[in-house]
């Protein structure tokens, strides 16, 4: 079997894999644990779990709309602890004897946008960006676990890094769940097609804002 043969044939194992959990996150709203497996995976998505919460708390919200802010903050909590989980990983168990440990090489290859190369991106804007990187990540379609992970690799100052984490996650997710809780069923295909630019546009607003004040 060729190299690209295999290649391809090992991104289509991981699409597979892939979809089946999503799958599997999206079948806890129809079932009364749902808030305990939004907690669940909203800590897991923050240090290893492919699959963003946003996928769970918008079903649940839609099924109980003036609960949202309930849903919301349940994600935001559950997000930021799990953070702090892969900023310890990042800082105690990510580098061996100068190398990248086991861990560290078992997520570059099994955990899918989390490669080497996305991790040494991910320093440089640390070095380039500080804080604003970890709030980004907080509130972007940029991977969180990523950089909640290099967060403690770097050695990024805590109390920074748990600011920016708590104002990015919970920015987002009061974001997502206000929409459909306020809009419910009618707002779903908007957000599904455009919510993760319009969080690129607000962060890029917010940015430049800052660059203005910083030269007037």
């Amino acid at each position: 079997m060729s190299q690209e043969v295999q290649t391809t044939q090992n991104r289509c194992n991981r699409w597979h894999l892939h979809r089946r959990l999503y799958d599997w996150v999206l079948h806890w709203a129809q079932t009364s644990y749902g808030g305990w497996a939004l907690f669940v995976m909203s800590f897991a998505e923050s240090s290893f779990f492919p699959i963003p919460p946003d996928v769970l708390l918008a079903p649940l919200t839609l099924g109980a709309r003036q609960k949202w802010w309930w849903f919301a903050l349940i994600c935001s909590l559950a997000s930021v602890v799990g953070g702090i989980l892969g900023y310890v990983i990042g800082h105690w168990l990510w580098f061996s004897g100068g190398d990248y440990s086991g861990l560290a090489i078992f997520c570059f290859e099994h955990i899918p946008g989390f490669g080497e190369h996305e991790f040494l991106q991910s320093q440089q804007w640390y070095k380039d960006w500080s804080a604003w990187v970890v709030f980004a990540a907080g509130f972007t379609p940029l991977p969180y676990k990523l950089i909640t992970i290099t967060a403690g690799a770097c050695n990024i100052n805590f109390g920074i890094f748990l600011i920016a984490s708590v104002i990015g996650r919970s920015a987002r997710f009061f974001l997502v769940a206000g929409l459909f809780g306020k809009y419910g069923p009618t707002i779903k295909p908007f957000v599904d097609k455009y919510f993760n630019w319009l969080c690129i546009a607000f962060m890029l607003l917010l940015i430049g804002g800052f660059v203005v004040l910083k030269y007037l």
